[in-house]
């Protein structure tokens, strides 16, 4: 095998063309999830936020027990859970709602 250098040239409109390939559509946020995979997601998120309750409930009784300084030591490379708490219960929110957008668009457009 050789190596052969090959030059080619784009016109402007191969150029938008190819820069446009993978760009998101409008038309992509109003697809819907299959029910069963959704249910599934929520299952999983709901379990998510459960547990993550659970170590943001002792995390408070911790914070009542130690000192200021004891706590900053305490938490140091540990999961925060209450600021993963709010990512899930929004992430949860948002696909829940756009979902059920998604459904009566449907029902009434179809």
């Amino acid at each position: 095998y050789y190596s052969i250098n090959i030059s080619y040239s784009k016109n402007e409109l191969e150029q938008k063309m190819l820069l446009n390939l993978h760009k998101k559509q409008w038309t992509d946020s109003l697809r819907i999830e299959t029910f069963d995979a959704h249910s599934k997601d929520n299952e999983t998120t709901v379990q998510t936020l459960l547990r993550l309750s659970k170590s943001y409930a002792a995390w408070l009784k911790e914070e009542d027990t130690l000192s200021k300084e004891e706590l900053a030591i305490a938490h140091v490379g540990k999961v925060d859970p209450k600021k993963h708490l709010e990512t899930n219960v929004t992430n949860l929110m948002s696909s829940n709602i756009i979902q059920n957008l998604g459904i009566m668009l449907n029902t009434v457009v179809f």
